[in-house]
């Protein structure tokens, strides 16, 4: 048989067919690894995802949600201060502490290879975290380490059960190593650009490792350059230069863009970079889209022309093979949102909007698949389970919402999105603007009286919590919503102020520059203030 008929045999309409996959399994045609990965990549689960469990018991915005590493229990994180563990599949409650911090719980993860028994976490009060589980479901919390402003984001090195890294508002990079007392200072990340020069650092939002190779990291904020980090570089005397980044990305239309700043980054199997930038889009780089150590021309160059060749320490052509592909038809203006990718070989790329939808798209061709209506606020974070197409969603309401391939029908896009030809451009707090509200929201910066001895070596027992006693099934306490839902629910879906809009050209020009008015109450954070007073109660 050709190979032409062949492959005919295994596709349908450009896609592997599950039965003819199926039927090739059971024959040795095709091996159980590679069929499972083919069954979970399927198009066709994807335009199924319908939500499977509502899980709920936070008391307000739900920042964070991540899988273990066996994909059974999902963990999450809250403006209420409190990490929950969940039965995702029963939808029950294992287990609820509180987190220790003084303030939202922004990012909340397994270490590897703990049985689940160790937690790292970060927050708005800027403190890192441990909590360790012990017998009897004791769980005692203890402080790591401190920034200056609020911590978004942590991330694991691949398979390493003590080190993870962490950044900050105050632009500090830290790299944790569980075994030691105090972390490693890596970096305070500077504007590469000689006129911001004069600001302290740059905010960072974002932070990722490389999962080929656990040297790489990237880290994303307050501009408009993903910066890569190899930290072989380090040497712990300052004299290696490691400020400067080994590598800058950036879509080229972007580049002096002082409108816009990253609020998610993502890597993929192969090593490619996700960036989602706020009122922007998201873009893909393949490692080879850099722009260098130096991505600023040595000589005055006019915006308009600036080029990707121009700016990379090593000048090379740019072609249609050196430019991002984007993804569009989200709206990212409110909040930090994440990014990810889903599939088993990042096949797929995912996010959160403003609007309350979930979209993904084909990674390839960037092409918008499916649309989901999710939240009737926005939805921030997106999180893929690490083996089957299953999906975790979380944002400013205060559930959890996990999606799974049970619909009986496949989902189209929907009709009732506004088509546009051209983006929507809502330019978002500019650097000094973010700190006159951050300070007026939260006191002088982020002075809040918090001691880093504050809970060390606490101890937590939840059975003597009576509000998170109830580890069972029973989630319907009728209560658990109640500060959320008062005058919000007046907001609909279709809004004007939510309403997305997809663009069907990806690959229309664009170096058009937009701009406006700016919006105060829109702030980079994993959440909304409206929900303040529910933590602060809880002072």
């Amino acid at each position: 048989m050709s190979e032409k008929a062949k492959k005919g045999r295994s596709n349908f309409n450009g896609l592997h067919h599950p039965v003819v996959d199926f039927w090739r399994r059971e024959v040795g045609g095709i091996s159980s690894r590679n069929f499972s990965n083919r069954f979970s990549a399927s198009e066709n689960l994807v335009l199924r995802l319908e939500i499977y469990k509502k899980l709920e018991k936070h008391k307000g915005c739900v920042n964070t949600v991540s899988f273990n590493a066996e994909g059974d229990v999902l963990i999450s994180g809250s403006d209420d201060r409190r990490v929950v563990l969940w039965d995702w599949q029963l939808g029950n409650v294992k287990l609820s502490f509180h987190s220790g911090h003084a303030n939202n719980v922004f990012q909340a993860k397994f270490m590897p290879f703990s049985d689940d028994r160790t937690i790292v976490t970060c927050a708005a009060d800027g403190m890192v975290r441990r909590a360790s589980i012990l017998e009897g479901d004791k769980v005692e919390t203890s402080f790591l380490g401190l920034h200056q402003g609020r911590a978004h984001k942590l991330c694991i090195e691949p398979g390493n059960p003590h080190i993870f890294y962490t950044c900050g508002e105050d632009g500090l990079v830290q790299r944790f190593d569980l075994r030691t007392e105090a972390p490693t200072e890596l970096f305070t990340c500077q504007s590469v650009d000689p006129r911001r020069r004069n600001m302290e650092a740059i905010q960072l939002n974002a932070i990722a490792i490389d999962p080929r190779n656990s040297n790489l990291f990237a880290v994303g904020g307050m501009d408009e350059y993903a910066r890569l980090y190899d930290v072989r570089r380090f040497q712990g005397d300052g004299s290696n230069g490691f400020t400067r980044a080994a590598d800058h990305f950036c879509p080229p239309h972007l580049i002096g863009n002082e409108e816009v700043g990253i609020t998610g980054l993502a890597f993929s199997e192969q090593s490619e970079l996700l960036v989602s930038y706020n009122d922007e889009f998201i873009y893909l780089f393949t490692p080879d889209m850099g722009l260098g150590s130096n991505p600023i021309p040595s000589s005055p160059i006019s915006k308009s022309s600036v080029s990707k060749s121009e700016s990379a320490s090593s000048p090379k052509d740019e072609n249609e093979h050196s430019v991002p592909l984007v993804y569009k038809g989200h709206k990212n203006s409110e909040t930090v949102k994440g990014v990810n990718f889903f599939g088993p070989r990042s096949e797929y790329v995912v996010s959160g909007s403003d609007c309350g939808r979930i979209f993904i798209w084909r990674k390839k061709g960037g092409e918008l698949i499916r649309v989901m209506e999710a939240d009737r606020h926005v939805v921030n974070c997106i999180e893929p389970h690490p083996h089957i197409p299953v999906l975790a969603s979380s944002g400013i309401e205060s559930d959890i919402k996990v999606w799974t391939s049970k619909a009986a029908e496949r989902a189209t896009l929907p009709e009732n999105i506004e088509l546009l030809p051209s983006r929507f451009r809502i330019p978002w707090l500019s650097f000094l603007s973010f700190h006159d509200y951050d300070d007026e929201l939260f006191g002088n910066g982020m002075d809040i009286g918090i001691d880093g001895n504050e809970g060390e070596d606490e101890s937590i027992d939840d059975a003597e919590d009576d509000s998170d006693s109830d580890y069972s099934s029973g989630l319907d306490d009728n209560d658990s919503d109640d500060d959320m839902d008062s005058d919000d629910d007046v907001d609909d879906m279709d809004s004007d102020d939510d309403e997305c809009f997809i663009e069907i050209d990806n690959n229309m020009d664009n170096n058009g520059d937009g701009g406006s008015e700016t919006n105060v109450d829109s702030i980079s954070g994993s959440h909304q203030d409206d929900d303040d007073d529910v933590v602060d109660d809880d002072d």
